[in-house]
């Protein structure tokens, strides 16, 4: 079973130290930037949107707890939207060495339940185009797409002609 709490201040400097070159190599990939501008991007955007860490107003961010096995599996952090009834996830993260055996899909459904509990009727989320695994799991977990995100450099980039 698939719980969740609260992150700690010690689990979220955990979680940056696992998010931010996570997403570094995402941006690098994603968007055509050199690894060194990926990465102040990646810190930038996070010290943006997490000011206050796991106590930023208005985002949730918590520890996912495989209660059999009674250790940290990976993180979720979310946007609820009180007035939709909605979240939006920003980051759902299952650390790399318990993926591929069901625990994502099992992380999945339990934060659908604890979030239906909660009274929420929706969730949103963007996913990398070149994740074929976070695919493959929402895809397997009901969502569909709505949209797809396209990106162009114009004008002169560091490094680019």
């Amino acid at each position: 079973m698939i719980t969740f709490i609260p992150m700690s201040d010690a689990q979220y400097a955990e979680y940056l130290d696992y998010f931010i070159p996570d997403y570094a190599d995402e941006i690098a990939a994603n968007y055509g930037r050199s690894n060194e501008d990926a990465l102040m991007q990646a810190k930038a955007e996070m010290a943006h949107h997490l000011p206050e860490g796991p106590r930023t107003e208005g985002q949730r961010l918590h520890t996912m707890i495989d209660s059999d096995l009674q250790i940290a599996i990976g993180y979720v952090w979310y946007r609820p939207d009180e007035a939709s009834r909605s979240v939006f996830i920003y980051d759902f993260s299952i650390l790399p060495h318990f993926r591929a055996n069901g625990r994502g899909k099992a992380a999945l459904r339990a934060l659908e339940m604890m979030l239906a509990e909660d009274g929420y009727h929706e969730i949103k989320l963007r996913v990398a185009a070149d994740n074929a695994r976070a695919q493959h799991v929402y895809q397997a977990g009901g969502f569909r797409v709505t949209g797809i995100n396209m990106v162009k450099a114009i004008g002169h980039q560091s490094g680019r002609d």
